[in-house]
């Protein structure tokens, strides 16, 4: 008899780079784990004196808060299946990016970072908007993360091939800690799966001085109307 075939992907589960990057996620677990088993294995086989008891508790915690890290990644992974499909209403893109930039401004002013919208068309999209904004926080914070001090974050909004295009540039500062699998790295990852499980494209492109992540989505309106409107009419 031969085998069964395999049922085609249902739309709930993740999408295939998704789960690429959970394979990774759950290979990058194991390094921690495996190194504070040892650590604890190590104190506890002869005697010490406390000092080395203290040091062996405080890298214990740094493995301990590089798991936790990585576990919050993997449980948002295998947690995408269960959302929604991409609805909602119409809104300019525009405004949201100002919203979202003006969010952070305090966190990029803290970290010596100059925010910059650059969205002087007006580009009606149709999704959820909180949903939309929250996404675009994440890649904004994690960016933030990652600038260079004294640097220039840039987001760019423009109407390109009937689709609103949005590209977040920086100029990277020094490699994080744990890189690639670091904090506001892991956002950006997480942000992508996010927004390719949503049917969005996603476009990532570095240089010696710049990182950019691009995104696309369709417009709310035909792309003619678009160019030919009135901003106030499309608010």
């Amino acid at each position: 008899m031969s085998a069964p075939r395999l049922a085609p992907a249902l739309p709930s589960e993740p999408l295939p780079k998704a789960r690429v990057l959970l394979t990774r996620l759950l290979h990058a677990l194991n390094q921690p784990l495996t190194g504070l088993q040892c650590s604890l294995e190590l104190a506890v086989a002869v005697p010490r004196r406390p000092e080395e008891y203290v040091r062996t508790l405080r890298e214990s915690l740094e493995l301990t808060s590089r798991m936790r890290i990585l576990v919050e990644a993997i449980h948002e992974l295998t947690d995408l299946g269960k959302r929604d499909r991409n609805d909602g209403e119409t809104f300019l893109l525009g405004a949201l990016l100002r919203e979202t930039a003006d969010d952070l401004r305090p966190v990029a002013e803290q970290r010596k970072v100059r925010l910059l919208v650059v969205a002087d068309v007006p580009l009606p999209v149709g999704t959820r908007r909180n949903r939309l904004a929250s996404l675009m926080f994440r890649i904004l914070d994690s960016a933030l993360s990652l600038a260079r001090e004294g640097s220039e974050l840039c987001i760019a909004a423009r109407l390109e091939h009937k689709q609103a295009i949005v590209a977040v540039s920086w100029n990277p500062g020094p490699q994080p800690q744990y890189s690639p699998f670091s904090r506001p790295e892991l956002g950006l990852l997480i942000a992508q799966a996010v927004w390719e499980r949503w049917g969005g494209d996603w476009t990532s492109t570095e240089t010696a001085n710049t990182r950019t992540c691009t995104i696309r989505m369709p417009l709310g309106f035909p792309a003619s109307q678009v160019e030919n409107a009135d901003p106030e009419n499309l608010k």
